[in-house]
């Protein structure tokens, strides 16, 4: 505003009030005789001075505190900027999220890969949708479907659909995370999915639900750690392409694995592999050959188990406890088994058990 009168002014008193100090100070100690002219100027200058430092001094504070304003305002800005852009981020990740998940239910197999190859996009920009991703995947191949190669006519739509499925599974490893990486691992749900070539070998999986899935072809998950529990029950490993072989070489379970009732259609081999909690195969069918040389560390139950082919149970660490009820074995087969294990027959037929003594 104009006009403002100069003696408001903060300097202006500054100046003032400095030569007034300077004069009063320097002329009332000049009334004493034993003080020199240049004492007395030299007293005043210094009052003077001392104004003028403390006019400074505020002068500076108030710099200060405007600085800090101007930081705390543009810091507040910049913040609800990266607020507003987060949400806009998050609008567009959801946007994509639902477009792919719309497109997963086109008829066109094409499309469904395209989608599918989208929520993978996805699950890698935001790591926080990974769970959600492999969620979606999974529930896609627990969606009923006849895998072509059971039957010797081919059907195109069949064989479409089945590479729609095996790009879900190829999706599904690269999503997980690699054996030697922090935390607990995702979780799988494929219960009564029809699989063929499933392989998740170097990974870390949590929990694992496979419960009456069919496993065709070969099977491989060789190297990998699960954190979790691993349920197997009544799974079928058969023929697809190829033979159904089931490959689970140097891998650990850090909890239950649980195969009662899978069905083996052809090689099952668990070399080096480390059982840590419980285990079970009761009732399960091993129709071709069995290498068992692996580390359990808690309970394994063969109850009611068969052996159709030759088997290696020469088993690296001996379980807490073993169970063997009807345990049978062909006779005609060749079995390696620990010292504390026998085959002993019952009623004609051949069975495993626990050796006595």
């Amino acid at each position: 505003m104009t006009g403002r009168p100069s003696w408001k002014s903060p300097l202006l008193g500054t100046f003032v009030l400095s030569v007034l100090l300077l004069v009063g100070v320097s002329g009332w100690l000049l009334t004493d005789p034993a003080t020199t002219r240049a004492d007395a100027l030299r007293t005043g200058g210094l009052a003077a001075g001392a104004v003028v430092a403390l006019y400074a001094l505020w002068l500076n504070d108030r710099r200060r505190k405007v600085e800090e304003g101007r930081q705390r305002t543009e810091r507040e800005r910049y913040e609800l900027e990266a607020l507003r852009a987060e949400r806009d981020r998050s609008r567009v990740v959801d946007e994509r999220f639902a477009k792919a998940i719309e497109l997963l239910g086109s008829e066109a197999d094409q499309v469904r890969v395209g989608a599918m190859h989208a929520l993978a996009g996805v699950a890698r920009s935001e790591p926080e949708y990974t769970q959600t991703v492999l969620d979606v995947l999974c529930s896609y191949l627990r969606r009923p479907f006849e895998n072509p190669h059971l039957h010797e006519e081919s059907d195109p739509e069949a064989e479409r659909e089945l590479t729609v499925r095996l790009t879900a599974q190829r999706l599904i490893g690269d999503l997980l995370t690699t054996v030697d990486s922090p935390g607990p691992g995702y979780d799988l749900d494929l219960t009564g999915a029809s699989l063929e070539y499933f392989e998740l070998t170097d990974r870390k999986i949590g929990t694992l639900i496979m419960r009456y899935a069919t496993l065709l072809s070969s099977a491989n998950l060789s190297r990998s750690r699960f954190t979790g529990p691993a349920w197997f029950t009544k799974a079928v490993v058969g023929t697809g392409r190829k033979r159904g072989r089931f490959r689970c070489q140097g891998t650990v379970f850090e909890e239950r694995a649980w195969f009662s009732g899978t069905e083996f259609g052809s090689l099952a081999d668990f070399t080096g592999t480390e059982f840590r909690g419980e285990v079970s195969f009761g009732k399960a069918v091993f129709a071709g050959y069995v290498d068992l040389r692996a580390d359990f560390g808690a309970t394994l139950d063969f109850a009611k188990a068969t052996f159709g082919e030759h088997a290696d149970l020469r088993v690296t660490r001996m379980p807490k406890s073993v169970a063997f009820y009807n345990t049978f074995v062909d006779p005609k087969r060749e079995y390696q088994l620990p010292p504390e294990w026998e085959l002993a027959t019952v009623d004609g037929r051949v069975r495993l058990n626990a050796a006595e003594g």
